[in-house]
């Protein structure tokens, strides 16, 4: 149920605050400790951070797909590490739980989400199974009461500090959807081995790692749903809400870099005026300003989509395409109109043109979402 207008927008307004008055002035702690720093944690949780896609009968803000959007519009404006942080109960950490968990299942690990006593997280990627998720082989052998899971996920997100992986894992050979299912398993369960924190290009403070599985002995209640074979179609389901989600991350981070920008372009002078007097600065101004309001249109029109019940694969695909690649456009523009300054690491686009870049790498690369769009288009037209 959608909240009121007041309520809504006084919760936008509180993330407002927030993110300009705590986040940004952090952003270079941060960045230097590639650590999400613990008082923020906790202001965060103090907000709702973690239980935005929650329903409140679990303790969670229960916001529908457009209001999270607004908020993620928010969240943009500074480091993506600080959202990655509360993104994974907000999406792949709790969603599978949501859409197909048992009712014993969401009531002992929803509040917690929610709450952010405990991090989710979404254990798909192998280092042989990326964008091709069916051929996927972490294996899932039934022992009496029991599963015994066996293989590798790789550059799972919040792996190292998550206390819930939900885990997709073959319980049968063939390459079919219902040959994958998924598993509920606690961190500091026996055979659970967390790798070495990646180091990556950038989004310092968002941490992946591998997460391996060696003789993992789990319960047969922690098979999702109670039943086998859903694993792949609920990975695909989440997906769908999580790409809406990151194309409005991308949004609130092209509205933050285009507005360093102009604000550099109208106080660096050259030639004996602001560098945003010349015209082919403001040609890369407008292209951003364009390409950001249609990317914002997209989204927020998908997401209505998807609280009206409607199918939105083609619609969240087309989002996370568009999006993804617009914020890098915007970030390169930032960059050349800081010029030699934007090279340097002391001003913010250095920090987010590096970190806008794996936008089109996770959730389903580029690539893979236009083949989403082409397959979802010639289905609707033939």
């Amino acid at each position: 149920m959608a909240l009121d207008t007041e309520t809504l927008n006084l919760l936008i307004d509180a993330v407002r605050r927030f993110v300009h008055e705590r986040l940004i002035p952090a952003e270079d702690e941060l960045a230097a400790s590639g650590e999400v720093p613990p008082d923020i944690v906790n202001e965060m949780r103090d907000l709702g951070l973690f239980g935005l896609s929650i329903s409140p009968d679990f303790g969670g803000l229960g916001l529908t797909m457009e209001e999270e959007v607004r908020v993620v519009f928010e969240l943009g404006q500074t480091s993506p590490a600080f959202r990655s942080l509360a993104g994974t109960n907000i999406g792949i950490g709790s969603q599978a739980i949501v859409l197909a968990g048992t009712d014993e299942q969401r009531a002992n690990y929803l509040p917690r989400l929610a709450s952010g006593e405990l991090i989710g997280s979404f254990a798909l990627t192998e280092p042989d199974a990326g964008s091709d998720a069916m051929a996927l082989r972490l294996s899932a052998e039934r022992d009496g009461d029991f599963y015994v899971l066996n293989g590798t996920k790789r550059y799972i997100t919040n792996a190292p500090i998550a206390g819930l992986f939900s885990v997709m894992a073959r319980t049968a050979p063939e390459r079919r959807a219902n040959s994958i299912s998924c598993f509920l398993v606690e961190a500091g369960t026996p055979g659970l081995i967390i790798g070495k924190p990646d180091k990556k290009m950038g989004q310092a403070g968002a941490l992946t790692s591998d997460v391996v599985f060696d003789n993992c002995r789990v319960p047969a209640s922690a098979l999702l749903g109670g039943e086998e074979g859903n694993g792949f179609r609920t990975s695909m389901r989440v997906l769908d809400k999580g790409r809406l989600h990151i194309s409005a991350l991308c949004v609130g981070i092209a509205d933050r870099l285009l507005r360093d920008a102009v604000k550099y372009a109208t106080e660096r002078k050259q030639f004996g005026q602001p560098i945003a007097e010349f015209q082919l600065i403001q040609a890369m101004i407008a292209d951003s300003q364009a390409e950001l309001y249609a990317a914002r249109c997209m989204v927020l029109d998908a997401a209505r989509m998807r609280d009206r019940g409607e199918n939105t694969t083609m619609q969240a695909a087309c989002c996370k395409l568009f999006s993804t690649e617009m914020v890098g456009r915007v970030a390169d523009r930032a960059v050349q109109i800081h010029g030699g300054a934007g090279y340097m690491s002391e001003y913010a686009v250095e920090r987010f043109y590096r970190d806008v870049r794996l936008f089109r790498i996770f959730e389903g690369t580029s690539q893979i979402q236009q083949l989403v769009i082409a397959r979802e288009t010639i289905k609707a037209h033939s």
